[in-house]
């Protein structure tokens, strides 16, 4: 899942990512109840998680880049 966002430089991301984790786990467990059958031990997302910075790039070229991933 790629997920583009823009945060303060102050922001604390683990909190940020987690919080987002969990509550966008409810949301779904709620919404389409099925995939709780399809879920290992109740979790919908690993613990681990990659955060990069764009580096001063394009938006335009990284919201490209993130819409071209599910074509590979």
């Amino acid at each position: 899942v790629h997920i583009l966002f823009k945060a303060h430089p102050n922001t604390e991301m683990t909190k940020f990512i987690n919080a987002y984790k969990s509550a966008s786990s409810r949301l779904i467990k709620r919404d389409f109840p099925q995939v709780k059958k399809k879920l290992w031990k109740e979790m919908f997302w690993s613990r681990s998680f990659c955060l990069l910075t764009t580096g001063g790039s394009p938006i335009d070229v990284v919201k490209t880049y993130i819409e071209n991933q599910s074509e590979k």
